[in-house]
């Protein structure tokens, strides 16, 4: 018996928590956390999955628009039907499903035969749970920035929603979440819910974009604003929120170079409900917890070409690793994960194309406009798939990687832009050339090129 406080707790009551055995234990049941399992149960292994919904699918569910499947299945099709595909494929497989269920915290055990053992705590319908595997995927996708995060003044009416949270409402709970919308930002969820808003009668004042550029695809700004006259305001932000308990406008003002408003150009737009898609946050809470190492600039995991972070046997993939632009791009980073992971957990290794070797260590670092590169570590001399995303749209730019302040590789000039993720195969001679120049780093630069 121990005391603590006035009570008195009998230590011999609580129980063990009932453990159940994998080879790769998944987190996330989105199209991330499905291709993964689905490629690591192809290649041999036991896979468990945990989701915190009840159903699988992850925010494909509520995606009812078509453009999605266009790569992996050669056809177009709307997201619950891309996801649909996947869930039929998990359902047909032995795959242990744990449903409605939260998972706690990763935990690392003693290694075994050169592997670690991690054990996955989460909380079911069924109680308080631990999955044990030697590989785990993280595919925990992302959560949208809030009003919070990006400071807007002005006072705290109901009416303001990030834009996924009123996707969920519309298209999901049949509900609707205002009559006058004005929508802050012109990313793809953004642009998406500008036409449905207008679709389901609501009307859309306008897009006001921070940037003097549209974040999102072109086939979405065309498709969704231009299609229906949705006005787009480039280099405009939402300077205040008015209101007392419902939103009654908005205050916008033009912004300049350093993106701070133009004291002059404040106007006020009438409208009860402002949607916000001010971007994507990876939610890692549980990767930090685990003692992966973070990248700053993506707010993804640190990974090499396997996408296996630094902890040995946890890998990440999908959103939770960096933002994709494409479904079908997910798809394909996860299945890669899901078979390094499976190969990993089974003796073979973290690599499905190569033997990791000991003696190449290089870490991958972005320059010029290139905002991020990823895998941020490459260790082993084979091809290998970069990619990056730049900070501003150029129409003539040359990607080069450099080692040593040489250059190793040149890409073709052409045009990048912010909303599209860019990557391109890393030839192994490339690589090799770099550990013959003795560098420790690779630099992944992207240059305008001034046009003769």
């Amino acid at each position: 018996m121990a005391e603590f406080g006035s009570s008195t707790i009998d230590c011999g009551v609580v129980e063990a928590v009932q453990t159940q055995v994998f080879d790769v234990v998944v987190i996330g049941g989105g199209p991330s956390g499905m291709a993964a399992a689905l490629a690591a149960h192809k290649a041999g292994a036991r896979v468990a999955i945990v989701e915190r919904e009840q159903h699988l699918g992850g925010i494909l569910r509520q995606c009812i628009h078509p453009g999605f499947g266009l790569s992996h299945f050669k056809q177009e099709l709307t997201g619950p039907e891309y996801a649909q595909r996947f869930i039929d494929q998990v359902h047909a497989t032995d795959i242990a499903l744990f449903l409605n269920s939260m998972v706690l915290g990763i935990d690392s055990g003693e290694p075994a035969e050169d592997t670690a053992v991690h054990a996955v705590t989460l909380m079911s319908p069924a109680g308080m749970l631990q999955l044990t595997g030697r590989a785990v995927v993280l595919a925990m996708g992302c959560r949208e920035r809030t009003r919070s995060e990006i400071k807007i003044p002005g006072s705290r009416p109901a009416g303001v929603f990030t834009a996924g949270l009123a996707q969920r409402y519309i298209n999901i709970e049949n509900l609707k979440p205002g009559s006058r919308a004005v929508i802050l930002g012109s990313g793809d969820i953004g642009l998406i819910m500008a036409r449905r808003c207008t679709l389901e009668g609501i009307s859309v004042e306008g897009v006001y974009e921070l940037m003097p550029y549209a974040n999102g695809l072109r086939r979405n700004v065309k498709n969704c604003l231009d299609d229906f006259d949705i006005p787009l305001h480039l280099s405009t932000t939402v300077t205040r929120v008015i209101g007392h308990d419902r939103v009654e406008a908005v205050e916008v003002s033009q912004v300049d170079e350093r993106l701070a408003p133009i004291p002059g150009t404040e106007r006020v737009v009438p409208c009860d409900t402002l949607l916000l898609s001010v971007g994507l946050i990876p939610e890692n809470e549980l990767s930090v917890a685990a003692g992966v190492e973070l990248d700053p600039r993506t707010r993804g995991a640190v990974v090499d070409q396997s996408l296996q972070t630094g902890v040995p046997g946890i890998f990440a993939c999908g959103n939770v690793l960096h933002v994709h632009d494409l479904a079908d791009n997910v798809t394909t980073e996860s299945e890669h994960a899901g078979a390094a992971a499976a190969a990993y957990a089974l003796g073979g290794g973290a690599e499905t194309n190569a033997v990791a070797d000991t003696s190449c260590e290089l870490t991958v670092s972005p320059a010029g406009i290139a905002g991020y590169a990823l895998p941020g570590r490459i260790t082993a001399v084979a091809l290998t798939k970069l990619n990056f995303r730049v900070r501003r749209p150029v129409d003539t730019a040359r990607v080069r990687i450099l080692a040593n302040g040489e250059e190793v590789f040149a890409g073709k000039v052409r045009a990048f832009k912010p909303s599209v993720m860019e990557s391109f195969p890393l030839p192994a001679k490339v690589i090799q050339r770099a550990l013959d120049l003795g560098a420790s780093e690779i630099v992944l630069s992207v240059d305008p090129v001034e046009e003769a």
